[in-house]
């Protein structure tokens, strides 16, 4: 019998409910005081590759169509879709789009909050919530996909939700018939791997399902699916988005992925594998464990380069957390269910806690508002006529997003040419844009970065700024001599203002550094 059922006992009247849940209201006011704590510390945090998503939301929003240059060639520098859409919908409504995402993520996360608790209550009582959503808001990166501005934390809460529908569906209770077939496309749309993360519910409520709405609900989410593959192949002219060129494919860095992802998550997944063990939990069992395989697999074998925070394990993360709480609270004695899940919280929580790169995401807010956000907004007020308003960067996010000039990443995210192996050196001289940002690791860049020839690109070029993001990590802008007067004049002051506005005298990647900050900004 279920914790529902339980409540449901007709015999039972409403103050012995209500005492009778007094635990589980006191343990959810808990969980959600720690995850708007959690929330509020990683506030500040923007990450850099989010402002790619805005330039092609703010460029639709205005009329242009989800494009990185309004004049050039198309490009599809994202692989999130919807989101762009999203947030093309915030800057339609004249709206900061870093708060405007950070909002919609926030109410996702509790949304996913909720479905923990109320799924692992039902499932499995106390400790199913206790283990469940215990583990998702004590992992510390939780927060940071909150804020990060990406679509992480929406990926997260609707597979989470897609596998909710799938639960139910073994327990024969009531889905939605339009719900699976809407939230596959939806989740497909976030990211194009998302239909294989989906796929395994999907088929399960398909095949056990009844009537013709399945196959209306299905045909409909298929031609739709079918028609923004055909657009958006027709709008940019490539099979896939241009990122997949660049950030994939690389074997030995998933390999290095999943074994760092195993270890991390390794109370987690050996919880939920011993659903599948015991007859009674074993289709549920079944069921996440290959939803989360098939989510994983994609990184697993194409290698993301460009991950921060344990970022693309985090889409399954609330999966296996919930897939956790179930197994600690139905396992047989209770107290091994109990000593189990806790191991696997206090996992999360170490984990979390002690991931290589915290330092550097922790302060990275700052970091990015005295370095990227400056040098845009600088580039945006200098006094250089529109024509002229071209840029080559390394990072392409907050500062071609801020500026509003035309811009070349030459990593390739946003140009087709270079993702597919041309010289960046070659594209960005030939192109001669008004500005070059080098990212170095200090203020005299030497060598190569990305293919990229700092000496032969800048040649001509008059370096006019330099400015520190963190400690190894600098800016370098170099203008042409025609426009460097005033260039070096706005990046600089918008640089020196924003470095005494955002930790003036700290650039090390400390967690020690996030922490005094948010001890200045406590009332007491």
């Amino acid at each position: 019998m279920t914790a529902i059922e339980a409540d449901a006992r007709p015999e039972e009247t409403a103050p012995a409910r209500t005492t009778r849940r007094a635990p589980l209201i006191v343990v959810s006011l808990v969980l959600l005081a720690l995850f708007l704590v959690g929330a509020w510390a990683a506030w500040f945090f923007t990450i850099d590759d989010a402002f790619i998503s805005f330039r092609y939301s703010a460029n639709l929003a205005d009329g242009h169509g989800p494009v990185w240059n309004v004049d050039g060639p198309r490009v599809e520098g994202f692989t999130n879709f919807a989101w762009v859409v999203w947030s093309g919908l915030g800057a339609w409504l004249g709206l900061a789009l870093p708060l405007f995402t950070k909002v919609t993520s926030l109410v996702l996360g509790l949304g996913t909050l909720y479905l923990l608790i109320r799924e692992g209550h039902r499932r499995a009582g106390l400790t199913g919530v206790l283990v469940g959503a215990g583990a998702y808001v004590v992992f510390l990166p939780t927060y940071f996909h909150i804020t990060a501005g990406l679509e992480t934390a929406a990926f997260a809460a609707v597979l989470l939700r897609i596998v909710v529908l799938g639960v139910r569906v073994l327990a024969n209770e009531r889905v939605r018939t339009w719900e699976p077939p809407v939230l596959l496309l939806l989740l497909g749309m976030l990211r194009p791997e998302g239909v294989l993360a989906a796929l395994p519910v999907f088929l399960l409520w398909f095949v056990r399902s009844e009537g013709r709405a399945r196959w209306l609900w299905s045909g409909a989410a298929v031609v739709v699916g079918a028609g923004y593959f055909v657009w958006r192949w027709r709008f940019y002219g490539q099979l896939l988005p241009n990122t997949f060129y660049v950030k994939f494919g690389h074997l030995d860095s998933g390999w290095l992925w999943t074994k760092h992802t195993a270890v991390l998550l390794l109370p987690l997944l050996l919880l939920t594998l011993s659903l599948v063990v015991r007859k009674a939990t074993r289709g549920m069992g079944v069921l996440l464990v290959v939803t989360v395989a098939v989510t994983y697999v994609t990184y697993a074998v194409s290698g993301p380069t460009m991950d921060y925070l344990d970022r693309f394990a985090d889409h399954a993360i609330p999966v296996l957390c919930l897939g956790a709480g179930i197994a600690a609270g139905t396992l047989k004695p209770r107290l091994v269910g109990a000593l189990l899940g806790l191991v696997a919280v206090g996992w999360s929580a170490v984990g979390g806690a002690t991931a290589p790169d915290l330092g550097v995401i922790a302060n990275y807010g700052p970091d990015l508002q005295r370095a990227h956000v400056a040098i845009g907004k600088g580039l945006a007020e200098a006094d250089v006529p529109p024509a002229a308003r071209t840029l080559a960067v390394t990072d392409a996010g907050a500062i071609p997003y801020y500026s509003g000039w035309n811009s070349i990443d030459y990593i390739g995210l946003n140009d087709a040419a270079i993702a597919r192996g041309a010289d960046p050196t070659e594209v960005v001289m030939k192109a001669r844009p008004t500005v070059i940002v080098v990212t170095a690791n200090g203020p005299d860049p030497s060598g190569t970065r990305y293919g990229f020839d700092f000496a032969k690109a800048t040649a001509g070029y008059e370096k006019v700024s330099t400015v520190e993001m963190r400690a190894g990590y600098w800016q370098n802008v170099y203008a042409l001599p025609q426009y460097a007067a005033t260039i070096g004049q706005h990046v600089q002051q918008r640089a020196d203002a924003a470095r005494k506005a955002n930790d003036y005298d700290r650039a090390e990647d400390t967690v020690d550094r996030w922490l005094d900050r948010l001890r200045s900004q406590l009332p007491f």
